[in-house]
């Protein structure tokens, strides 16, 4: 009913009963089909892709419709069944079938703007479970890609990617434009800049990356731009962020102690109950690990105690700092931990990612606006 009443708000002109008749068909066709969901008993993930793109072909059948009543001339895409062959994976190859169809259905509106849909199938596994929930973006992505766009703009609630979260740090900034590297490392680490496969779709194609606020289409937002090459202009840190609600697990024996394949026996444990480690440290007898999905712990462990002592502990967060320059900057961990120990928190765990743009600790999550704002404060202000 909502997406009718759209429709009767927004769309003037001889389309307005043509877009309510296609809506309408779409709505039915959905009930039709958790009908025969509900019947069968069953949901399967090609089922549940269908379910997901209906509310992508209701906002871009409406949004085209739009555009013509306003005298732009818009073509309605419906991407949901543009995948022709059988494919097993979600692989390199797959996307890049994905890409060519894209470039077919774009290239065949010619002078008239393509409204697709942000969703795409049928895809190898299902959408959610081989992309997740930022597949719109993606879309777009491989849309760029296919047509060498010049700049994929992505419009979000926020005026860009800010160098610490601005919910919780006062005095946080936007930041004009940062490396694919440093935002790569800022979504992984708890900042929702953008979908990790949307980045590497696009930046394999060269083409920069916009984030820019819906609600404030004047402000310039941030750039993440795969060109930047000037290290003279760049600061040692970028941000900082924190992921909350994190896990430890802890694993000591001595069995660590002058042998090899210790490591390897503890990884291929996790891997089979598919637990996914975020950081890792280790000692002679020690290696510590951090996760942020846990609800298959239960079932490892038991595995996981046949080669040590474990211990668990939740409520905890990684604090991460972030920046391009770290690399060339001496003191840099030490001054990060002297000012959360001034702040009187203490630090539980320490880890430097392989990529030297990276350093990261872990604290008690009770505690990680407090650190944010001290670590903001020393190095951001």
């Amino acid at each position: 009913q909502h997406h009718l009443e759209t429709v009767s708000a927004l769309i003037t002109g001889p389309t307005r009963d043509e877009i309510s008749n296609r809506i309408q068909a779409y709505i039915d066709e959905l009930k039709s089909f958790l009908h025969a969901i509900s019947v069968i008993g069953e949901l399967s993930t090609r089922s549940q892709d269908v379910i997901i793109g209906t509310g992508e072909r209701l906002s871009a059948c409406i949004f085209a419709g739009l555009l013509n009543s306003m005298g732009i001339a818009a073509t309605y895409c419906d991407l949901s069944t543009i995948i022709e062959e059988e494919f097993r994976e979600a692989d390199q190859q797959f996307y890049a079938y994905v890409q060519s169809r894209l470039r077919d259905i774009i290239t065949s509106c010619g002078s008239r703007v393509p409204v697709l849909t942000g969703y795409f199938g049928f895809v190898p596994n299902g959408i959610i479970a081989s992309i997740g929930r930022g597949y719109t973006d993606f879309t777009a992505a491989l849309a760029a890609a296919a047509m060498q766009a010049r700049e994929l703009q992505i419009w979000k609630e926020v005026d860009g990617v800010f160098t610490a979260d601005p919910r919780k740090v006062n005095n946080a900034q936007v930041l004009p434009s940062i490396t694919p590297e440093e935002a790569a490392e800022l979504t992984y680490y708890g900042s929702e800049v953008i979908h990790p496969f949307t980045m590497e779709q696009v930046m394999k194609a060269n083409i920069p990356i916009r984030i820019k606020n819906t609600f404030k289409p004047e402000l310039p937002g941030t750039i993440i731009n795969p060109r930047a090459t000037d290290m003279a202009t760049v600061k040692p840190v970028t941000a900082v962020t924190a992921k909350r609600n994190i896990t430890v697990l802890n694993i000591n024996s001595n069995r660590m102690l002058m042998a090899y394949g210790f490591l390897a026996r503890v990884f291929t444990i996790l891997a089979r109950h598919s637990i996914i480690i975020d950081l890792i440290a280790t000692s002679e007898v020690n290696v510590s690990m951090t996760l942020d999905n846990t609800d298959r712990l239960g079932r490892a462990i038991p595995e996981l105690e046949e080669l040590g002592n474990v211990t668990i502990t939740k409520d905890m967060a990684i604090i991460s700092l972030v920046g391009r320059g770290q690399k060339h900057c001496v003191g840099l961990a030490g001054k990060m931990f002297s000012v959360l120990a001034e702040a009187g928190i203490n630090i539980e765990m320490i880890s430097q990612g392989a990529s030297e743009i990276n350093i990261s600790c872990v604290i008690k999550d009770e505690e990680a606006d407090k650190a944010m704002r001290a670590i903001h404060k020393a190095f951001l202000e």
